[in-house]
């Protein structure tokens, strides 16, 4: 067996970031969003007795657990949609469209038909463009990109990326997505061309995601890894054989108990480690 690649001692010129559940909590705005957005419509005599009586039943019938279920069912219809895009067969279309045609399907398939309009179904969809980071993700990143090329690396759209930098003040120092590409991840061209487009070879770059997938689509293309875990976002089971081999192949692996982007900036050396003061800049 090869000595393990030291990522520290030799770093990369640039980090690339999955931004969806890596960068930025997807889970808890949806739900909120949806949650708010329902309550909303049942807030005065007025509304609810716009709804029809069987839309009212249903929304009775629905809990916080039901929606955040609706939102994993939102999310794992984008995670089927991307990886199963073939960019030689399908008709690309970008990921705003999909989650728009998929919450249509949704709310049919909930039984929720009249409980929104045209209009609120559109910019409601749009949910996805202001989540909110990760409590570590502002900082780390502002920090990271003192060092590195930071790059967002997402299958979401450009004006979607644009609008969680914005929101979350994230700082990224270039903005990617596989749609420059006409792809989604993990086809190889999205991670060969966004090196490529930074100018660099594919070695000389570090994808930073919370899905070790990913990661092992990124490695296949040449990029160092960097794992980050977040809570709820693993697809891998722990302790499943992928899972603990990933152990020897990721160059730098983060735990949920640490600070994720902050403690990627300490292993780096970008900032010192904690004192007692707080975080100090090296």
């Amino acid at each position: 067996m090869s000595e393990k690649y030291d990522i520290v001692k030799d770093p990369p010129q640039a980090l690339t970031f999955d931004v969806f559940g890596t960068v930025v909590d997807w889970r808890s705005t949806v739900v909120s969003t949806l949650i708010r957005s329902a309550a909303a419509k049942t807030s005065s005599s007025s509304r609810s007795a716009e709804l029809s009586l069987e839309v009212r039943q249903r929304l009775s019938e629905l809990n916080d657990d039901d929606w955040a279920q609706f939102a994993q069912e939102w999310r794992n219809s984008y995670k089927k949609y991307v990886s199963s895009f073939n960019p030689g067969r399908d008709e690309f279309k970008d990921i705003d469209t999909h989650h728009h045609e998929c919450l249509i399907s949704l709310i049919s398939k909930w039984n929720l038909e009249d409980l929104y309009t045209k209009d609120e179904i559109q910019e409601l969809s749009l949910v996805w463009h202001f989540l909110d980071p990760w409590k570590d993700s502002s900082a780390g990143l502002q920090k990271l990109g003192t060092k590195f090329l930071t790059s967002t690396l997402s299958n979401g759209n450009q004006s979607l990326l644009k609008d969680l930098d914005k929101h979350g003040s994230l700082g990224f120092r270039k903005l990617q997505s596989s749609a420059d590409f006409k792809a989604y991840k993990p086809h190889p061209s999205v991670y060969k061309g966004a090196a490529t487009a930074m100018g660099l070879e594919p070695g000389q770059v570090a994808m930073v995601a919370a899905h070790l997938s990913d990661l092992k689509a990124a490695r296949g293309c040449g990029f160092k890894t960097v794992y980050v875990e977040r809570e709820r976002e693993e697809d891998w089971k722990t302790g499943s054989e992928q899972y603990e081999d990933a152990k020897d192949w990721v160059d730098m692996w983060v735990t949920k108990e640490e600070d994720g982007f902050l403690e990627v900036a300490r292993r780096f050396g970008v900032i010192e480690r904690r004192r007692e003061a707080g975080e100090v800049e090296t």
